[in-house]
């Protein structure tokens, strides 16, 4: 309860500040042009079936939730921000094997608008390649009629521009709002569904359902509180200072290993690419010469399947190591503290620092890993033993909206903080 009060007493703190108030209104109206662009529809589309169709498939349901109603309207946007998640993570892949991609993201702030550059551009191919198959699949349930060569052309640029501009949307957030682009609009469409979420479950909840919703509101408790503990838990490493005079002591501070250093991104890499082969089947079922194929990675990566949750949770758990790897690097991070006069004591500066430090990470990142998948197939499960499908949220709903709430809480007590000590 005190941390909650400290917590509200700095946003109304930033209120405050004119900066931070620019900010909060620059975001809240991306926000409500992001919510205009999800529901303007693509042209030529039977609303009708599309509805009956996403209401027959909780993968889709699932899927439309993420992308903030934006697939479910097939509205301009419905494509998301998935194509430049998946671009993303191919680059971050490929800078493992390709040598000249791993030196160009070492080279500062040059190197990082390079790699941004070749992410945006690598994009478009699969947004156009996305829209194709979101299109096939469709097709085959009869949501679209006749489509002219023209028509399909113009609706697949139209996605793809869709996705671009969710794209520039999330840079302009970077740069002028709060906090990461992508996750506050993964966020703000989350957000959007709730009320669609609960209300649609309030309808069904009936006789012994009923009781079935206590008890997975009280596991959503347990869960978020669990959450927090873990986002906020970290291992803090003494580190001392040479001394700097002849009456001055060595100076103390601590080195604080994230728990969960990778933040939400392995989960939306996960989601994001364990998605593709039941999109895939459904894509190829609707046609008779792949139909059996089709049926096949339609049932296997069905969301409550055994092979779904054991590759989303897999998934989650290889991308927490590999994007740890990225945010945090023992290499640089020993380099600056040798720099800086600074050392952990028992530990020898340099090479041995590194070791230690990459020792304790891969132990530490180790939890914040099982947890991740831990908390991302969980919820999926406790909602098929009450039987409630219309809670199609799960954890990874929650765990991204308390994470984004957790930073922009931080980022706007270091806007505080600022402001403060330049006044002062």
């Amino acid at each position: 309860m005190l941390k909650a009060a400290e917590k509200l007493k700095i946003f109304l703190d930033s209120l405050k500040i004119p900066s931070v108030r620019r900010k909060l209104a620059f975001t809240f109206l991306i926000f409500l042009l992001f919510r205009f662009i999800a529901h303007l529809p693509v042209a030529g589309v039977d609303t009708e079936k599309l509805r009956q169709f996403f209401s027959q498939s909780q993968l889709l349901t699932l899927l439309d939730v993420f992308s903030g109603g934006t697939l479910a309207n097939f509205s301009v946007a419905a494509l998301g921000l998935a194509p430049f998640i998946n671009a993303s993570v191919m680059l971050q892949l490929l800078s493992l094997v390709w040598k000249k991609l791993d030196e160009l993201g070492k080279e500062g702030e040059y190197g990082r608008a390079k790699m941004n550059l070749y992410t945006r551009l690598l994009t478009v191919p699969i947004a156009i390649f996305q829209s194709l198959g979101m299109y096939a699949m469709l097709k085959s349930q009869g949501v679209f009629g006749s489509v002219s060569a023209f028509s399909l052309f113009s609706m697949v640029a139209t996605m793809a521009a869709g996705s671009l501009i969710l794209v520039f949307l999330g840079d302009l957030l970077n740069e002028f709002g709060l906090g990461n682009g992508t996750s506050l609009l993964i966020f703000a469409g989350i957000v959007s569904r709730y009320p669609v979420s609960v209300f649609q479950t309030l309808a069904v909840a009936e006789g012994e359902k009923v009781f079935n919703l206590l008890v997975f509101a009280i596991l959503t408790a347990v869960l978020v509180g669990a959450i927090i503990m873990i986002e906020e838990a970290a291992l803090r490493l003494p580190v001392q200072y040479a001394r700097r005079g002849r009456f001055s002591g060595g100076a103390k501070s601590y080195l604080p290993l994230k728990v969960n250093t990778a933040g939400v991104m392995p989960i939306i890499f996960g989601l994001s690419l364990v998605f593709i082969p039941s999109l895939l089947g459904r894509t190829l079922a609707g046609f008779p010469q792949t139909k059996v194929v089709g049926d096949i990675l339609s049932t296997a990566f069905k969301p409550d399947s055994p092979i779904y949750t054991l590759c989303y949770f897999t998934m989650v758990v290889a991308f927490t190591f590999f994007y740890t790897t990225v945010v945090f690097k023992p290499e640089e991070v020993s380099e600056e503290l040798r720099k800086g006069g600074a050392f952990i004591p028992g530990i020898r500066p340099g090479q041995t620092t590194k070791q230690r430090l990459a020792w304790y990470l891969t132990r530490v990142t180790a939890i914040g890993a099982v947890f991740l998948g831990t908390v991302a197939v969980l919820p999926s499960l406790a909602q098929k033993a009450v039987g409630i499908a219309t809670l199609s949220l799960g954890g990874t709903g929650v765990l991204i909206v308390i994470s984004v709430i957790l930073e922009l809480t931080r980022s706007l007590e270091n806007m505080v903080q600022t402001y403060h000590y330049e006044t002062f």
